[in-house]
């Protein structure tokens, strides 16, 4: 089975940047320096480096283009450009070894299950994982979040033939 990686969308990080509000809300957005945690940027999934890169920390929902009712919460992105996340069905290197919930929804937002994920505890392997989170019926896609903050990080898909990957 093939899976997509779906990255916080190009257009809604360029707006954000253009116009230091949120997309669909207007609260404002904030850049600042990152302090010494964890920043993951949920455009390309890099870290956003402390010493040599700001972020800018904006809401955002994690079912946008679902068709369901929002769930927004807190994320960042590089405050300057940066090119979305290129590797479709790879697991994002940032995030192997990191402690991660992913839960799977179907139709509706309605939750299906979940796992967690402490390769530092259990040596799972995040594809693995993903590839029997899509066995069980119904699963549409897969949000992966940081297990330790609870934050969304990026949503996970089949991939169709369709989209060339």
């Amino acid at each position: 089975m093939q899976l997509k990686i779906v990255p916080l969308p190009t257009e809604i990080a360029e707006n954000v940047r253009a116009t230091m509000k949120s997309t669909g809300y207007g609260f404002p957005a904030y850049r600042q320096a990152p302090d010494k945690g964890r920043a993951p940027c949920r455009h390309c999934l890099k870290l956003i480096r402390p010493q040599d890169e700001e972020l800018i920390l904006f809401t955002y929902d994690a079912f946008y283009g679902q068709g369901v009712p929002p769930l927004p919460g807190p994320v960042y992105i590089h405050a300057d450009s940066c090119l979305p996340f290129g590797g479709d069905d790879r697991f994002p290197s940032e995030y192997r070894g990191q402690p991660l919930t992913l839960e799977a929804f179907g139709e509706n937002r309605r939750r299906l299950g979940e796992r967690r994920i402490d390769e530092l505890v259990d040596e799972s392997d995040p594809d693995r994982v993903l590839e029997e989170l899509f066995e069980q019926p119904g699963v549409r896609y897969v949000h992966v979040r940081s297990t330790t903050a609870g934050c969304y990080l990026f949503r996970v898909e089949r991939a169709h033939p369709a989209d060339g990957n």
